[in-house]
């Protein structure tokens, strides 16, 4: 999801992006872990999704809305 389609979220609705994503990140990491993670690059893309979300969750915060 682009940044652009975040920001037209409510705070609420970013924050259950954020949840899932580091729930997806955690799972990844325990699939590493015991060798089990069929694509290493869906890593790569959950991180930067938990990036952006939080900056556009960031960006809200310091504009008030």
């Amino acid at each position: 999801m682009k940044a652009n389609e975040l920001r037209e979220k409510t705070i609420k609705e970013l924050n259950q992006e954020l949840e899932n994503s580091l729930r997806d990140q955690f799972v990844f990491r325990m699939q590493r872990a015991t060798g089990q993670l069929k694509r290493p690059s869906e890593m790569k893309k959950t991180r930067l999704q938990i990036a952006r979300i939080k900056t556009v969750l960031n960006e809200m915060q310091n504009s008030g809305k």
